[in-house]
């Protein structure tokens, strides 16, 4: 059977329909179709894989070990979300008539939706900048973040940032080298694509613009390059080499916490839990007692929030909560970011429709 899917069909589910089109484009592109027989296994209960799995069509039974939890049909509200997408998977899925799934790639995603939710940035219009011409570092100054950076810092990465011109066409970092610099757009516009493993075509994650950062995150987590970024005009990056930016400026905002001592925070009343995913990833699964205030939200939402909390950030993994946590350090807040995301975090510790209990 032929079996066909559309945009409006990818817009059903959560949290694709927060892509923007051109992500949409690139997920219908890669994301796999699976067809099962009625009383055939969709997926297993302890299984690894990273794939988030959404029922299209049909029916299926959720199982914890041999005790039925649930019944869910495609179609309804529950299936927006993910089948019990926590990792490795808490329950077990059966067909109970033939379906229709599609997986995703869920690592692939999470670089979507952090690249698509623009964080980690300094902005020019939150520096009350007057003009272009004004300069570029008494901006930045302004920044909570340099409150919080000592003074031998501040006047280390005065002398050390490099201005480079660019030109239309110019790759600034390549996916899968090593990370060497972080950049600061002082202006000009530039792309952010990935290509994935046999496939010719490169995805297009995000545009980034004047007042954008990037390139923290290879350097942050000592990873290669997770993706390319190309310059669309003409334009000016400032840039600070991978040892000066951690010892100068992510050293002093950025802090990472094994879950059993975070946890231990957490029980005492020293922090909180804020979780930084998007509404059904959430609704799906979260740790006990967390708050909730979504990436793509918390710019704006930072100004409510009490500063005197330590939060402890979490996602999936550590990539979208890293970028949190660079930016609510730089409107100066106190924030830790749990290591490893959920994947160190056991189901008992978590609640949620994907949870069994």
């Amino acid at each position: 059977m032929s079996i066909k899917i559309t945009f409006k069909d990818i817009n059903q589910y959560q949290p694709l329909d927060s892509l923007n089109p051109e992500n949409v484009k690139e997920i219908a592109s890669k994301l796999k179709i699976i067809e099962r027989k009625k009383g055939e296994t969709v997926f297993k209960q302890g299984d690894t894989d990273n794939d988030l799995i959404y029922l299209h069509q049909g029916k299926v039974e959720l199982f914890e070990g041999k005790n039925p939890i649930k019944k869910l049909e495609a179609g309804t509200e529950e299936t927006r979300a993910a089948l019990a997408h926590v990792f490795p998977r808490t329950m077990s899925a059966v067909a109970l008539s033939d379906v229709v799934l599609l997986k995703v790639d869920a690592d692939l995603l999470d670089m979507m939706l952090t690249w698509n939710q623009q964080t980690g940035t300094f902005k020019v219009e939150d520096l009350n900048a007057p003009n272009e011409d004004e300069d570029w570092m008494s901006r930045i100054l302004q920044t909570e973040a340099f409150h919080r950076i000592p003074p031998s810092n501040i006047q280390a990465i005065f002398t050390s940032l490099e201005d480079i011109k660019v030109k239309p066409g110019d790759a600034v970092i390549r996916q899968d080298d090593p990370g060497d610099y972080f950049y600061i757009i002082k202006s000009g516009r530039c792309m952010v694509t990935r290509k994935m493993p046999g496939q010719n075509k490169d995805i297009k994650l995000a545009e980034l613009k004047t007042g954008d950062s990037f390139g923290e995150e290879a350097l942050i987590s000592d990873n290669a390059r997770n993706a390319t970024v190309v310059m669309l005009s003409e334009g000016v990056l400032s840039r600070l080499s991978k040892e000066q930016f951690l010892e100068l400026l992510n050293e002093p905002l950025l802090d990472r916490i094994e879950y059993p001592a975070a946890k231990e925070k957490i029980a005492n009343g020293e922090s909180k839990w804020l979780d930084i995913r998007l509404p059904a990833e959430y609704a799906s699964a979260h740790l006990k007692n967390s708050e909730h205030v979504p990436l793509i939200f918390l710019r704006m939402k930072a100004e409510a929030m009490d500063k005197s909390v330590h939060y402890i950030l979490y996602c999936d993994t550590e990539r979208r909560s890293s970028s949190a946590s660079f930016l609510l350090n730089e409107r100066g807040f106190t924030t830790s970011v749990l290591h490893n995301g959920l994947k160190d975090v056991p189901p008992e510790d978590m609640e949620g429709s994907n949870i069994p209990g």
